[in-house]
């Protein structure tokens, strides 16, 4: 397995508006404390993680769409290989 070119971005997708149940973002479903977790990471293994447990999250509650396609973006922007299939959902 080849080293990624950069490190993972964050899965914040800088609307951070908490309206969801249990005070989730609109744009990326996470809580005020899993941002400021995510900041802490310092792995991409980690980050990684992190990320496939948030699409579970996302499946879950059914939130955050378009978050997926979102993230795709940036992580091609960053220099970075999303850590799941890149078909849009």
């Amino acid at each position: 397995m080849t080293p990624l070119a950069s490190k993972l971005p964050s899965p914040c997708l800088d609307v951070c508006k908490f309206r969801l149940d249990g005070g989730r973002c609109i744009a990326c479903a996470m809580t005020k404390k899993q941002k400021k977790g995510y900041k802490a990471l310092s792995k991409n293994k980690q980050r990684r993680a992190f990320v496939l447990e948030l699409l579970g999250q996302q499946a879950a509650a059914k939130s955050a769409r378009g978050w997926r396609r979102a993230y795709l973006r940036k992580c091609a922007k960053k220099g970075a290989e999303a850590p799941f299939d890149q078909i849009a959902g």
